[in-house]
């Protein structure tokens, strides 16, 4: 079964290679085309007593270079599950396994604190989704290779028969026959070091983006309620203002603006919100470099046992020095036979190994390129936000000092 997925899984692999100098010229599909998530809908299934709610995603697409040759709808609309976004990242994991492929939005959420919702239905975290898949599909849609999958169109546009479309590629039995292969402990005899290092590297920022959206979540929580605390001394204030005739002017409008710095957290929060989930992108991320890690270990292991095939067939052979003559050429001839198969699987997974190697170097280099220029914007982004949020703070005790020092 292992050497059916190897063949199986490169032959697919090889066959969409012989494509990449095409689809380059091409660029990816998101130069010719207008991907978004419109919005998202709740659905039921079942009778009235047993009914089963799900979220639906409305995709809309729109063909935006009239000379694009590929046979799409010029426009489309249509609606997918999580669980289609989910068939269609797995597919494409096992037909491009040499790609950090973009990871979908969590499924619940993580690093939460009092205020987010967790309820997968609140609308809030509906619309964090739906954002989030529309990422995804961005993602894909400005890959070289990814974009120009017929499968990955086929999402996009074609609204019937699509599931049964990626059943017949065959990949769900690729994926369980590599899970197994991924899932022993793997012992190489010499590791690459480059890819080593991207483990190990991959391993230290999942650490860290975790690390950093915990102390968020933490710092979130105690801001949150440090603010909305002043609420406190807004209501202090307008009762103190009742009892006070020359002051009583001065004190109701210093609670007012108190007031509104209980609420200018809110809005604040949920756009820090939507910061935090930029980072968990690439929490996922980090978890997708290590799975093409992996996945290389997996096939270097099959390298390692076919050389050590050869190697042991060779010694069987200067074993039969023994043997009687006519017993020893009807096991050489077995053994010779022996022999050319596994040369001939050397010679295969040495070049599996050699072509997985050098496009998985390709595609963890993109990987790091955009993920320097994304997370250095996020964290721009999160530092313009807090500056905001504290200028705001500033302006609003501002106005209430002038207010306290108009009290005749």
């Amino acid at each position: 079964m292992e050497e059916i997925f190897q063949n199986g899984n490169y032959e697919r692999v090889a066959n969409a290679t012989t494509t990449d100098s095409e689809t380059r010229k091409e660029g990816s599909l998101l130069d010719h085309m207008e991907i978004t998530i419109v919005e998202a809908e709740k659905r039921a299934n079942g009778a009235l007593n047993i009914r089963e709610f799900y979220t639906v995603y409305l995709i809309e697409t729109k063909v935006t270079d009239p000379d694009f040759k590929r046979a799409l709808t010029r426009l489309s609309s249509l609606w997918r599950r999580y669980t289609e976004f989910e068939l269609l990242r797995a597919y494409l994991e096992v037909s491009y396994p040499y790609i950090v492929l973009p990871p979908l939005p969590e499924k619940k959420v993580l690093y939460a604190w009092e205020k987010v919702a967790t309820d997968t239905f609140d609308p809030d975290f509906v619309d964090r989704r739906r954002a989030g898949l529309e990422n995804f599909l961005l993602r894909v849609a400005s890959h070289p290779v990814l974009s120009h999958d017929e499968h990955f169109m086929g999402f996009l546009q074609q609204e019937h028969g699509w599931r049964e479309s990626i059943k017949e590629t065959g990949y769900r039995e690729i994926a369980e026959s590599k899970l197994k292969a991924l899932s022993v402990a793997v012992r190489l005899k010499k590791p690459d070091k480059r890819f080593e290092t991207i483990k190990n590297y991959g391993i230290e920022l999942q650490n860290n983006l975790c690390n950093l959206l915990r102390v968020r979540a933490r710092l979130v929580e105690k801001q949150y309620g440090l603010y909305k605390l002043h609420a406190n001394y807004g209501r202090v204030f307008s009762e103190w203002s009742a009892i006070e005739k020359e002051m009583g002017d001065g004190l109701q409008k210093s609670g007012h603006y108190l007031d509104s710095i209980a609420a200018s957290i809110d809005t604040a929060l949920e756009e820090e919100e939507l910061i935090a989930d930029q980072l968990k992108e690439w929490l996922f991320g980090a978890s997708a470099l290590q799975a093409v890690v992996k996945r290389r270990e997996a096939l270097q292991l099959a390298k390692d046992e076919a050389h050590d095939a050869l190697t042991t067939a060779h010694k069987q052979i200067d074993r039969l020095q023994t043997e009687t003559e006519e017993v020893r050429e009807l096991k050489i001839l077995q053994l010779e036979q022996k022999i050319n198969q596994n040369e001939i699987a050397v010679k295969r997974v040495d070049e599996d190994l050699e072509s997985f190697s050098i496009k998985a170097m390709a595609d963890i280099d993109r990987f790091q390129r955009q993920k320097i220029i994304d997370l250095k914007e996020t964290l721009a982004a999160y530092c313009i936000l807090q500056f905001k949020l504290a200028r705001k703070g500033l302006q609003t005790w501002q106005h209430i000092k002038e207010c306290l020092e108009a009290i005749p």
